[in-house]
Parts: C-alpha cells; structure tokens; sequence
C-alpha cells in the first residue's frame, strides 16, 4: 500500500508540475500578446498623427516595420491616404501613393474616397497624382465630378473631364454635376459644364433641371447661363 501510495503521489506531483508549468506558459503568451497589441495600437496612434502632420519620414519607417498602409481613421472612417489630402500631407500622400498595397477606392463612413476628396478641396496636384495611380475617375452614384463642380474649382473640373469623367454623372437621386454647380452657386463651373456639353434638360428625382436649381437660388447670373 506504501508503494502504491508513494506512486500516486509522485503522479499526483507531476501533474501538478505540468500544470503549473501549463499556467506560466499560458501567462507569457498573454503577456506577449497584450504587449504586441500595445506596440500595434500605439504603432498605429503614432502612424495616423503622422499621416496628419506630414511626417513623411515616420510614416515611410513605420510602413517598413509593418504598419497597415490602409489604416483608418476612427473618427471619420477614413483611410490614411483621405486623411493625408484632407489634411493636405502633400509629402505623405507621395509616400502613401508608392505603396503597391495601398488602395485608391477606400471608402469613408459617407462613401468618399481619396479621389472626390481632392477633387473637393480643388488639389489638382493630388488629383492627378490619384488618377495616374490608377484611381476610377467614373463610378455609379457620386463621382469625383460632383464634387468638383460643388467646390467651383475649374482646373480641377477640366482635368477629370480631360480624363473622360461623365459630364452628366447623375448621383443616387439623380442630381447632375451641373445641378450641383448651381445648387452650390458657383457659376465658373457650371459654365463650364454647360460649355461643355452637358445635358440641361435631365431632371433629377424631384422632377427639377439644372435650370430649375438656378431659380431656386435665385441667381440671375446663374438663370442668364441657360438662355
């Protein structure tokens, strides 16, 4: 009986070792992993405040050392390349726009990407930088076009129609370029697009052509380009 005693008791220790040595095991890799989430999130804290102050330096050195290229913004739900053109980062979005991994059709949270943005904030440079990269100057629903006939920035208006943007783009309630040149008072742009060619008969969703906006602004400037 001793020996069976003293052999359930050496098992009865074993176990015991194993299991301790099983607990310390599973506590270093918890620890590991917390402190590889810890770099991460703060890898990506330091990667997105340099996106915003244009950093170029830190931003190239974190991208070697592994960091997500497309990291988004919280906030906004914009990708770091949005967040450089809005924050006019002109030397991250370079660095940004030489990663074979980045991706030029990134949504925001409202369906922006890089490319309306910059037609938006009338950065021809960024505009074109985008377009030689590859990015879809035509999509369904909102384009690039809508928000640079908003914005009134007539360079930037003229180089996406120089690299075929559909003139009467009609938005998900069928709101033309045109339209909403008027509807945003800017009568450079919507010359432009009337000079061009566009379609001033289309109506959107409420039954209203461009024409009807200018009235509804009324502008006589703006109501004088459809006579």
């Amino acid at each position: 009986m001793n020996t069976i005693h003293q052999i359930m008791s050496k098992n009865c220790l074993r176990r015991s070792l194993r299991l301790i040595v099983l607990y310390s095991f599973c506590l270093v890799i918890q620890n590991f992993a917390m402190g590889v989430v810890h770099a991460e999130s703060s890898s990506y804290d330091d990667f997105i405040f340099a996106v915003k102050f244009d950093d170029a330096a830190t931003v190239k050195s974190l991208l070697q050392r592994g960091i997500d290229v497309n990291s988004v913004e919280t906030l906004r739900g914009e990708s770091a390349l949005m967040v450089a053109i809005r924050e006019k980062s002109l030397k991250v979005v370079d660095v940004l726009l030489s990663s074979p991994e980045i991706k030029l059709e990134a949504r925001a949270q409202n369906g922006d990407t890089a490319l309306m943005l910059a037609s938006y904030s009338g950065n021809t440079v960024v505009v074109q930088k985008l377009i030689t990269a590859g990015a879809e100057v035509n999509r369904p629903g909102w384009a690039a076009i809508h928000y640079a006939a908003a914005s009134g920035n007539v360079e930037t208006l003229n180089l996406l129609l120089d690299n075929a943007a559909y003139i009467d783009s009609e938005s998900p309630n069928k709101t033309t370029p045109l339209m909403l040149a008027i509807w945003s008072g800017k009568y450079d742009t919507a010359k432009v697009l009337i000079d061009a060619g566009a379609d001033i008969q289309l109506k959107n969703d409420a039954g209203m052509t461009a024409k009807d906006f200018a009235k509804e602004v009324g502008r006589n400037d703006l109501i004088s380009l459809f006579k």
